[in-house]
């Protein structure tokens, strides 16, 4: 095996999804596919990477419903690798990104904690 290909984040709705992933955070829409019974196929990733992408989940019972926000328990899940912190740490600010702490410089690089649309955790990393 080579690589992680798709990571799915369970979402409210599919457009409100693509809305934050492209705009706040940068991602680009690589796809949006009817599947043809009310679901589709939609994947983003950050632009210019051919890395791993995410797959957007629209929940489709309670279940489900219950898991969006808190897929990995209120823990920093997702890990997002910038080459110039600064910029898109100010860029994602004005766009409305919730960050939960100012930027930390640590020996490993600089980070700081935001949430996505739904409450999930992410690290903003520029790594040494």
């Amino acid at each position: 095996m080579s690589h992680i290909a798709l990571i799915a984040v369970v979402v409210r709705d599919y457009d409100e999804a693509i809305a934050f992933y492209t705009d706040a955070l940068g991602f680009e829409l690589v796809e949006d596919t009817d599947r043809g019974d009310g679901s589709r196929w939609v994947v983003v990733r950050p632009r210019g990477t051919g890395t791993a992408s995410l797959l957007l989940a629209r929940a489709k019972n309670e279940t489900e419903r219950a898991s969006i926000g808190a897929q990995t328990g209120g823990r920093v899940g997702f890990f997002l690798h910038t080459e110039d912190f600064a910029a898109d740490h100010a860029r994602m600010t004005a766009a409305g990104v919730r960050f939960l702490e100012e930027p930390r410089h640590e020996a490993y690089g600089s980070v700081a904690v935001f949430e996505d649309l739904y409450g999930n955790r992410w690290d903003l990393l520029q790594p040494v």
